[in-house]
């Protein structure tokens, strides 16, 4: 551990899977926290978060642990974010951070917000990171290194709680953005919850195939369709209450991504191999940008 002050004396992650146990082992190896506890009505997740020394302390009873804590990281799914907060809202001590790790930030501004009592501050963020693997054996701690943090922070809230958060993902190796909450959901309807859906609809189409073309598409898998299920293999909890959640944003990309389509089938079908190679220029153009960004 480092010998550095902590940032926060106790925290409790809400939802300790994959997000939230990689953050506690980034926060415990970097010395950000003294105390280290989780609320989860998994069972077996709490027990596996305490045997693997992930947190020191594990509970199902938010009056067991949400008053220590004068950090809370939510790390449920966004669809139950409302419940959340009824749960934990009248046992937030006065002084606490709230933040959480979803990926739509408008849904779980209006459902927690109203739980939030006064003197405990919410700083809403979501961490560009991830993998298609789940639960809290799956956590590491450089997961955020190199990555964007993405704060969008709440109207009349206390600048410094959100300095506070900010410095805690840029100690664990994030670069932090501040972005509104609307503008955050429409920027991951295109770059993560588009990509998901086609992932989940293409391999589905798999799926749906005859036996013996569905055994033959699993054993000749090129490069792009094992992308693919690696995408499609990401926690269906966590992805349908994002897609329900961002709902007008991920309809509109739909609607942009439908009519991009369409212009590509009528090409082939048209033998327009001009159209074709331009469109295909261009967005390799956009992949050598993200490899010098350094977010490949």
């Amino acid at each position: 551990m480092s010998n550095r002050t902590p940032l926060f004396d106790t925290v409790c992650f809400v939802g300790i899977g994959l997000i939230g146990s990689s953050l506690a082992r980034a926060m415990r190896k970097h010395g950000l926290a003294q105390r280290f506890l989780t609320l989860d009505p998994s069972e077996k997740a709490r027990k596996t978060a305490v045997e693997l020394g992930v947190v020191d302390a594990a509970a199902d009873n938010p009056a067991a642990v949400i008053p220590e804590a004068d950090l809370v990281v939510i790390g449920a799914p966004v669809g139950a974010t409302q419940a959340v907060g009824e749960a934990i809202g009248p046992h937030l001590a006065p002084g606490t951070i709230v933040t959480d790790v979803g990926s739509v930030k408008l849904s779980v501004i209006r459902d927690l917000g109203p739980h939030i009592p006064d003197g405990v501050e919410l700083v809403p963020g979501h961490p560009i990171a991830g993998t298609e693997h789940s639960g809290p054996e799956n956590g590491f701690a450089e997961l955020f290194e190199g990555r964007w943090h993405v704060l969008t922070p709440v109207t009349g809230g206390d600048p410094k709680a959100v300095e506070r958060v900010a410095e805690l993902w840029r100690l664990v190796g994030s670069q932090v953005e501040i972005m509104d909450p609307h503008h955050h959901d429409k920027v991951l309807a295109i770059t993560s919850h588009l990509p998901h859906l086609i992932a989940y609809t293409i391999v589905g189409t798999a799926n749906d195939l005859e036996g013996h073309m569905q055994q033959e598409v699993i054993k000749f898998s090129a490069s792009g369709f094992r992308d693919f299920t690696r995408i499609a293999a990401s926690d269906p909890v966590m992805w349908r209450d994002v897609f329900l959640n961002n709902r007008e944003a991920v309809l509109e990309v739909i609607q942009r991504f439908t009519e991009d389509l369409t212009a590509l089938q009528r090409a082939i079908r048209w033998g327009e191999g001009e159209v074709l190679h331009k469109r295909f220029t261009e967005t390799r153009a956009i992949r050598r940008a993200i490899i010098d960004a350094k977010q490949a």
